[in-house]
């Protein structure tokens, strides 16, 4: 493989990678206002794009969520076919993300950082002006 060049296989790495560091909070605030059913969450996750998954991933993570104590759920009838599973944030929840929510623009940022190209005077090796 060429330097500097990603092999097909990488291709979709990074963008995997992230999501499934932020996948779980990005659910939790899709529900901040209000209960949601699982074919709900699947749909705005693919309207942001970069966050677009399937059922197989997003089902077992509600399950997860609920195991955790961070949702809760409850069966609603639906007038367009059978009762729907809903999930809502719990006070765990609510708590986990305010966390994130905390801590996620300090993080965004120092990684911003490390991406942005180098500045001709920067002094990344420590030496001093």
């Amino acid at each position: 493989m060429e330097p500097g060049k990603a092999s097909k296989r990488d291709a979709g790495k990074a963008a995997s990678q992230l999501r499934k560091g932020v996948l779980e909070y990005c659910v939790l605030a899709l529900m901040r206002d209000g209960p949601l059913y699982g074919v709900e969450l699947l749909r705005r996750l693919e309207e942001s794009g970069a966050l677009a998954t399937s059922q197989g991933t997003v089902y077992p993570l509600l399950s997860r969520l609920r195991r955790d104590e961070l949702v809760e759920t409850t069966w609603q009838e639906s007038a367009s076919g059978p009762p729907r599973r809903y999930y809502e944030l719990t006070a765990a929840g609510h708590a986990a993300l305010a966390e994130f929510t905390h801590v996620w623009p300090a993080f965004r940022d120092a990684v911003d950082h490390f991406l942005a190209p180098s500045r001709q005077g920067d002094h990344r090796s420590g030496d001093t002006p």
